[in-house]
């Protein structure tokens, strides 16, 4: 009999993330032929064995791999969630409990449907392209390096100073820029921090990396959208009169001072969303952003 293993992932402070982790695990367990383990996030397993107290479950620290994550929360969950699954090419399937829910793919209370096709691996998988980071010293020694599923970005530390950042695509300088920071994003992360600051959104089919300065005081300051094969290289300039922060999803971070080179190339490693049903990104965007698809003249 084959052995399965279905990993689970819990919003670390919500509750009702608890609740519907463990329906679901109660689900898959009470369906299952007995093949089927669940693995649950380390953190959010004491919760969970503590409303399921009959059954076995494993921490996801034992296994080296699943079929599936599934991951109970919001996007930043599912932005958390990816840092174990994105290493093991292990697609995740989000089930929303936050507000917008753009990576999501269905609602906490669809979780019989969840369990049925879960079990029947009745669902497709999506590839997301995501980036590495690394940062390197004015020596070129490697200091920290990362990968980012929505975003990297410099951004400054002292509310009271910009940042003078340097930007070379392909090894050939671009701009030169006094901002709060500059934000180099994926098509999954069109929609999320580069959207609120005016940048396009990229359709998640669409190769491509996008830059965006934040807040730049410059004549020539646009959002760009750039080859996915491109190098994007971020200097901290001399102008520059703090350190700065460099983040990945609003997860990872690190310091950079003057001279700090950050690199931003193609991750060789694609995020793997599992999706129950076909709905077209256009369609998910109306709904996830409420636009008016009729004019008020209509009425």
């Amino acid at each position: 009999m084959e052995s399965r293993v279905i990993g689970v992932w819990a919003h670390t402070s919500r509750m009702e993330a608890v609740d519907a982790a463990s329906e679901f695990v109660g689900g898959v367990l009470a369906v299952g032929d007995g093949s089927v383990r669940v693995a649950v996030d380390d953190r959010r397993l004491p919760d969970v064995q503590a409303k399921l107290p009959m059954v076995e479950l494993l921490p996801l620290s034992a296994v080296e791999t699943a079929e599936m994550l599934v991951v109970f929360g919001g996007d930043g969950t599912i932005l958390s969630a990816a840092e174990w699954a994105l290493p093991r090419e292990v697609p995740l399937l989000g089930v929303n409990l936050g507000h917008v829910g753009f990576l999501a793919e269905l609602e906490a209370h669809e979780t019989t449907r969840l369990v049925e096709q879960v079990l029947s691996r009745d669902y497709e998988v999506e590839e997301r392209l995501t980036v590495g980071v690394r940062v390197h010293d004015t020596a070129g020694v490697l200091k920290w390096q990362a990968f980012a599923v929505n975003e990297a970005s410099i951004e400054k530390i002292a509310r009271k100073h910009m940042v003078d950042v340097l930007v070379s695509v392909d090894r050939r300088p671009l701009s030169q820029w006094s901002c709060d920071g500059v934000l180099v994003c994926t098509p999954t992360g069109s929609t999320a921090y580069a959207f609120s600051a005016g940048g396009p959104v990229v359709w998640p089919d669409v190769a491509a990396i996008e830059l965006v300065p934040l807040l730049a005081h410059a004549l020539f300051a646009r959002p760009m959208v750039l080859s996915p094969d491109s190098l994007v290289e971020l200097t901290l300039g001399e102008a520059s009169e703090d350190e700065a922060t460099v983040v990945c999803d609003g997860r990872r971070e690190t310091t950079i001072g003057i001279g700090d080179r950050v690199v931003v190339t193609r991750h060789p490693q694609n995020l793997r969303l599992a999706r129950l049903k076909e709905q077209p990104f256009t369609t998910r965007l109306v709904v996830k952003f409420q636009l008016p698809i009729h004019s008020w003249r209509s009425a």
